[in-house]
């Protein structure tokens, strides 16, 4: 297994170099740059001085100048300052992260909880109307657009029932770091997870039920049947277990999630998570810090793809690494 992990770790910095490189080159595709987004509609402000300022930022060089110089300070550990308040790109993540974690984990671990159970009784109850019911109730949360969702809860909920906040992070009458101050906050997110909660749910739902299912039809299971097996017994410690298996991997490609945030769910509750610092940035052009933005989704993908491969080992017996 150390082996194995060791491989796979060497074969990420490869990758890792590639999808930066490819990152750096189409972010600078779109037209326009900061210089361009923040002064030139200004009358004010001189050809001259636009040029000045491209030469500042190095915005003027080769893009694969620009990319190298970018790496060295990658490995320094800093990804620089934003183009357009001079902020530095580690402070304004380091302010947007927790945010984004909290409701992300929460989101997470709810779907998990609800999920599964919901998958399980789908799979033991394959084609009954209790099937059919959990699975048009999933599906009816992911087929709705979720923005819809959002201005509908909020028209609902908060303006006309006046039950929750409307938006925002926390109330202005409320002391920081005090127990009201966590509940309000909790009131203010309850909308956004619930959304992402419901958009969840079909996903994990389905891998689960399609996963027992085809697991109760394999012949070791029925072999159990036929011995006498409890059928909780098959159902929760064999069938499941197998069953786990494709919803490790949507698991692992769901970290980079719990970091970028929802871009949608953010800007329409004016929340300063992740996903709203992306969609201002990449609005102005602010490249260090989309940049560091997506450096850190891409090395937590690599990441996530590395802990799934290594939960396969764990949860599948049949899978041995040498």
């Amino acid at each position: 297994m150390r082996g194995f992990i060791l491989k796979k770790i060497a074969e990420l910095i490869p990758t890792f170099f590639g999808i930066t490189f490819i990152i750096f080159f189409i972010i600078h595709l779109s037209p326009g740059n900061p210089v361009n987004a923040t002064g030139g509609f200004n009358p004010n402000v001189s050809y001259e001085s636009l040029k000045n300022m491209e030469k500042i930022y190095h915005l003027n060089e080769p893009l694969y100048i620009q990319y190298l110089d970018w790496l060295k300070s990658f490995f320094r550990l800093d990804f620089g300052y934003s183009l357009i308040d001079g902020v530095s790109v580690w402070d304004k993540i380091a302010y947007s992260l927790p945010i984004t974690l909290i409701i992300n984990i929460v989101v997470l671990l709810l779907s998990l909880a609800i999920s599964i159970p919901i998958g399980i009784i789908g799979a033991a109850k394959k084609d009954s109307i209790v099937d059919k019911f959990l699975t048009f109730f999933v599906f009816s949360g992911y087929s709705m657009p979720s923005f819809w969702l959002a201005l509908l809860l909020m028209i609902l909920l908060s303006v006309k029932w006046h039950l929750l906040p409307l938006a925002g992070l926390h109330s202005f009458n409320v002391k920081e770091g005090s127990l009201p101050y966590y509940i309000d906050m909790a009131k203010h997110l309850t909308i956004p997870i619930f959304i992402g909660v419901f958009g969840s749910l079909a996903g994990f739902s389905r891998y689960i039920r399609s996963g027992v299912v085809d697991t109760l039809e394999k012949d070791f299971i029925k072999l159990m049947f036929m011995r006498g097996i409890s059928p909780k017994t098959i159902l929760y410690k064999h069938a499941l277990k197998n069953a786990l298996l494709p919803l490790i991997t949507i698991m692992g490609l769901s970290i980079p999630s719990l970091i970028g945030g929802s871009v949608i769910i953010e800007s329409i509750f004016a929340i300063p998570g992740m996903g709203r610092l992306f969609y201002l940035s990449a609005m102005a052009r602010d490249y260090p810090t989309v940049m560091g933005i997506l450096t850190i989704s891409t090395i937590l993908t690599l990441i996530g793809n590395l802990i799934a491969d290594i939960c396969y080992a764990i949860v599948d017996p049949r899978i041995k690494y040498e």
